[in-house]
């Protein structure tokens, strides 16, 4: 009898330390957006060796237990195009994480490391805060194989030494293959050739993201070369921050949208991402014909009359296709041979330099800033009403397109500081455009499904522990287009892999970041 009841109450004590665990952090009290796009629901979440160990009911203790009554638990957002492969000179990504985003996908646009093993092993012996995966570029490889920019497609040998870096990358756990067709030397590639790279990347289970080759006047035709490349090569494809770029190409969000879904409708895997801005960021010298810029010889183009009266008719050409009549949409970001020019549009660059604004001086302008060494710059050429009507898509997700922005350096465009915060803060709580938990879907669960990124995307037991918490009432972005060095608010704690790097809307220093190989 009494091995009996001492058997009983073993069992008992057993059952007890089972219900009452120890955890590594227990955030109490929190609404949970769990990423899947369903109501939130209010619930504890605990945190122990890296991962998600409960949501609900929590019992038991912590080592430390944080009060998130009338804050939102969501997942940690997942920026599925960023250009911060500068992220080994500035392992915090201080500007990402202060805005919610625990993972970034770098090697969009077609440029990414052409060693994708070894600069992983890099930032792992160095330790970074987010998590990060990459993309493997077109134009990276392009370049290695061909030597350079050339206005022709690739020799039997180039293309095999091509998909042979390709399929080296993928090895290494790239996500997949990235073009940006707009740029040298992707811009001279033909379908086919991306067709046979993309091939190999479906291979391994990976994706095509793309800068396609127009968001202007002919992106219906840019749309069918994805979907083309989507059918022929079997692989999903991800069109990189949807647009309709200058006022003549605005109000068609319904035909792009329309062509996307039809293209879904007939079996391709196609998403979307964007950020929430009315303006772009790419290169100065984008506004300058590919051709004048290849192969490194526009400076010898230039000083040949006949050569720039044909640069000059085809940057007049670029300004009529976006419906401008000056360059007063551009902004100078960053000009290293001239840093006063900086935060200055076109116009006033002219103004400034030349003493005179007309368009013949606004396009000299131009010239001589690539003839310097080119600048960055800030596109104001998008509609806020197809911006929105963008964002309404289920399968929209947001992502940067931003690199790690160090304080006070240049005039960067704002998205680097915000995207994030600005669609919680300005398209859910203001405008009420999208519901909050539809948000945080398409910041976690969308982009983590879409890039295969295991275990992460929501707030599940056994996921690993990113997570966000932030006050609805507050998340607010403060970088804007003339002074954008400001963090966004609201954060009240950021986890990556159950690490605190962010609390209070201070970045604690922590470096628990993974490289994410695709599984």
């Amino acid at each position: 009898m009494i091995n009996k009841v001492l058997s009983l109450f073993l069992a008992a004590c057993w059952t007890c330390n089972l219900s009452a665990q120890s955890y590594d952090v227990i955030l109490r009290n929190g609404r949970v957006a769990d990423g899947t796009g369903n109501p939130a629901f209010f619930a504890d979440v605990a945190i122990k060796d890296g991962k998600v160990a409960a949501v609900g009911r929590v019992q038991g203790d912590a080592k430390q237990v944080i009060e998130a009554k009338g804050l939102i638990i969501a997942p940690g957002f997942v920026d599925v195009h960023t250009h911060a492969e500068e992220i080994e000179d500035h392992p915090l990504a201080e500007n990402f994480l202060r805005m919610g985003v625990t993972t970034l996908v770098l090697g969009n646009c077609g440029g990414s490391r052409l060693n994708v093993g070894e600069y992983f092993r890099k930032l792992e012996d160095m330790k970074i805060s987010p998590n990060v995966c990459t993309l493997i570029g077109h134009n990276t490889v392009r370049s290695k194989a061909m030597g350079g920019s050339f206005m022709r497609p690739p020799t039997d040998e180039e293309l095999s030494q091509m998909k042979h870096y390709v399929d080296q990358a993928m090895k290494d756990g790239a996500v997949g293959l990235s073009t940006g067709l707009i740029y040298l030397p992707g811009v001279f590639a033909k379908t086919e050739e991306i067709i046979e790279l993309a091939k190999v990347a479906s291979a391994y289970g990976g994706i095509y993201a793309s800068h396609q080759r127009s968001e202007g006047s002919d992106i219906f035709n840019s749309l069918q070369e994805v979907f083309r490349i989507a059918r022929e090569a079997n692989i999903r494809a991800e069109i990189s921050h949807i647009k309709l770029a200058g006022k003549a190409n605005w109000n068609q969000t319904d035909k792009v949208l329309a062509a996307i879904d039809l293209a879904r409708a007939e079996g391709l895997d196609i998403t979307q991402d964007q950020y929430a801005y009315a303006a772009s960021s790419t290169g100065l010298g984008q506004l300058i014909p590919e051709e004048a810029r290849e192969g490194g010889k526009f400076k010898e183009r230039l000083a040949n009359p006949e050569e720039k009266k044909k640069i000059i008719d085809g940057v007049k050409k670029n300004l009529q296709s976006r419906g401008s009549e000056s360059y007063a949409f551009a902004v100078i970001a960053s000009h290293r041979a001239d840093k006063s020019l900086n935060g200055l549009n076109v116009v006033e660059a002219a103004k400034k330099l030349r003493n005179s604004d007309t368009l013949d001086d606004q396009l000299e302008t131009i010239l001589e800033i690539e003839k310097n060494g080119g600048a960055s710059a800030v596109f104001h050429g998008m509609s806020e009403d197809d911006l929105r009507e963008f964002m309404k898509h289920p399968n929209t997700m947001f992502a940067s397109d931003s690199g790690i922005r160090v304080m006070n350096e240049s005039v960067p465009h704002p998205r680097g500081y915000g995207n994030n915060a600005r669609i919680l803060g300005r398209y859910v709580r203001d405008e009420k455009i999208l519901r909050m938990e539809e948000a945080v879907r398409k910041m976690s669960s969308l982009p983590a499904t879409t890039f295969r990124l295991k275990d992460r995307g929501l707030v599940r037991e056994g996921y690993w522990a990113d997570l966000v918490v932030f006050d609805p009432n507050t998340v607010m972005d403060h970088s804007a287009y003339k002074d954008p060095h400001h963090y966004s608010t609201g954060f009240k704690q950021v986890f990556v892999n159950g690490v605190l790097v962010v609390e209070n809307d201070r970045h604690t220093q922590a470096r628990p970041g993974k490289t994410l190989r695709l599984n």
